[in-house]
Order: C-alpha cells, then structure tokens, then sequence
C-alpha cells in the first residue's frame, strides 16, 4: 500500500469544486491558492477514504449537504483571512 497514493481526504474534492465555482482559482496566483487550500482544509474535519465512488455510494444525501455546507463556510473564513492579510500588507508600505 502506498499511503500517499491510495488514500485521500474526500473534503479535498469538495474543496476544489467549489473553488471552481467561485473561480477563485482565477482571483489569487498558484502560491495563494496552496495557502488557501491549506487554510480550507484544516478548518475541517478528516474524512479519509480510498474510493471516491465508494463515498458517492454510502454517504447519504443529507451528510453530502452537510459537507458542502462546512466547505463554503471554511471558504468564506479563508476569504476573509486573505483579505485581511492583504489589507494589512497594503498599510505597512
């Protein structure tokens, strides 16, 4: 088994869709984007998993909305960090 390549965390892929929603992969440089995920991800709980289908299969719908739910307020936090670090770096120059 190759732990790195067989198992994953299933918020990951919540994570990048709504990214992809909100384009904010086309708002901030790679850099920020690595930061934010990183900031995203540790406001939420593990959910390890090998098989995507397998969550797609087991996980009902309503925990499914749930997680989507923690993503866009996990996003929304990270939003808000970026733009205060931001604003804080515009006043000290």
């Amino acid at each position: 088994m190759r732990l790195h390549e067989d198992i994953h965390n299933f918020y990951e892929k919540i994570v990048v869709e709504e990214i992809l929603k909100r384009k904010l992969d086309k708002v901030y440089t790679e850099d920020v984007m690595a930061d934010f995920c990183c900031t995203v991800l540790n406001q939420l709980p593990p959910r390890y998993i090998r098989y995507d289908v397998d969550m797609a299969f087991y996980l009902p719908q309503s925990e499914r909305i749930h997680m989507e739910e923690r993503v866009q307020t996990a996003i929304d936090v990270a939003i808000s960090q970026i733009s205060k670090k931001k604003d804080l770096n515009e006043q000290s120059t």
